[in-house]
């Protein structure tokens, strides 16, 4: 009770309305997101401090088709005041055609750069202007083990590639498969090592050319590609390392193959995934104590110039129709008030720095919060950024040819002429 005393003192300072009176008619502010279930339930409480300290009225719409019904909206000038976009490639889209409210006009920036770091404000800029605040973190890059089973073996957690790879031919050499790796996921199958890819060409060859390779300005026959592959190659396509081989590797569903890391003896003893791994986890396994029975270390540097880059996704608020509620509601939801409830309900993580490891649910998000937090540069899930036809597409695909044994040269050329016809457009 007292901290959400103190939330709505917040609200009232930091929003810069005063609340509506009861004789008053009722203001309101519309939402469009994908959020439903629980996520939607969580958000909807986030919203009741404001409410209450202002007295405008919320009114959340979630669709699971929100590209086209937020493009219809938009196309019939019938926007809603404000919408949760899933990456920032949409974001960027609608900042082109300029239906976006710059939020600089209005929001103290000062503030603003003093909460998030600022790959994230760039992350929600474009041409110079600030659209969009980040919300509803994951993080990607983690490698999930057993301690009790690393400690059983005498096994210690790696702290560079290298020891990595030490750390896996120790585990060789002792019998047993270090890894477990799930790359079916139905019509989306291959996208659980488009994430190694992004992890490994961000501790390769930096952030910057991380950029320039999911905006097409490096070919996919580069060498920067070529490597990161190759070091994939050195774990995902090791007949040595894998649990079950790479035949397992190709038809194990993603949320399944961690199950290997609870066997008794285990089956496998690393597993690389992002934060929401847990819930498929304790699915299977609903009596492991997370941070206990199961946890998890930063997949580590390569190259050391560029440290540990953090990978992962977020939401992103942004704002199309500039009234006195929307703008209160913008700031509030850049406050950590609003992400300190918003964390608690659902254990995402938070890119606002103010926002108090307290608020997290348990040990794991704690953890991965101060990952992301302590991280040299953060970004976005590459695969998510690029068109279809290659982040969803010959990516996804050409993961499962190199794994499956085609030469990796002509899995390049096929995703690089795939990219050709898909930037000409």
């Amino acid at each position: 009770m007292y901290k959400k005393f103190l939330t709505f003192i917040m609200v009232i300072l930091l929003v810069g309305v005063v609340a509506v009176p009861a004789f008053a008619q009722q203001k309101t502010v519309s939402i469009l997101g994908v959020w439903g279930g629980h996520e939607k339930d969580a958000f909807i409480k986030t919203l009741e401090p404001f409410e209450a300290a202002t007295g405008i009225k919320v009114e959340f719409t979630g669709t699971r088709d929100l590209p086209a019904v937020l493009t219809t909206r938009v196309a019939a000038g019938n926007p809603p005041d404000i919408s949760i976009l899933p990456n920032p490639g949409q974001m960027e889209d609608l900042a082109k055609i300029k239906v976006l409210v710059d939020l600089s006009t209005f929001m103290n920036m000062d503030k603003l750069q003093s909460d998030y770091a600022k790959t994230w404000l760039n992350l929600g800029s474009y041409k110079g202007k600030l659209y969009g605040i980040y919300t509803g973190v994951s993080l990607k890059s983690l490698v999930w083990y057993n301690p009790k089973a690393f400690k059983e073996a005498g096994y210690k957690v790696p702290k560079t590639w290298d020891e990595l790879i030490a750390l896996s031919d120790r585990i060789v050499a002792d019998g047993k498969a270090p890894w477990c790796i799930g790359l079916e996921s139905g019509a989306a199958s291959g996208w659980p090592g488009t994430d190694w890819i992004e992890d490994i060409m961000l501790r390769t060859a930096g952030p910057e050319v991380y950029d320039k390779w999911v905006n097409h300005e490096i070919s996919w026959t580069s060498p920067q590609v070529k490597h990161a592959f190759e070091l994939f190659g050195k774990i995902a396509c090791n007949e040595k390392y894998l649990y079950g081989g790479t035949a397992t590797e190709l038809t194990a569903n993603f949320g399944d193959s961690p199950n290997a890391l609870f066997t008794s003896p285990p089956s496998a003893y690393m597993h690389k995934q992002a934060t929401f791994i847990t819930s498929f986890i304790l699915k299977y396994n609903p009596n492991l104590i997370p941070g206990i029975d199961f946890t998890f270390f930063s997949f580590p540097p390569i190259d050391p110039k560029y440290g540990a880059p953090a990978l992962g996704g977020a939401n992103v608020f942004v704002m199309f129709n500039d009234t006195p509620e929307a703008e209160a509601l913008m700031r509030y939801l850049a406050t950590p008030g609003f992400e300190e409830i918003l964390v608690a309900e659902t254990g995402w993580l938070s890119a606002n720095r103010r926002v108090s490891l307290g608020a997290y649910p348990d040990e794991l998000t704690r953890k991965a919060a101060q990952i992301l937090i302590q991280a040299p540069s953060f970004r976005f899930d590459g695969s998510d950024l690029m068109p279809a036809s290659i982040g969803s597409g010959s990516f996804w695909t050409g993961i499962l040819d190199y794994v499956g044994g085609e030469n990796l040269g002509t899995v390049l050329k096929k995703i690089e002429d795939s990219a050709v016809e898909a930037y000409k457009k």
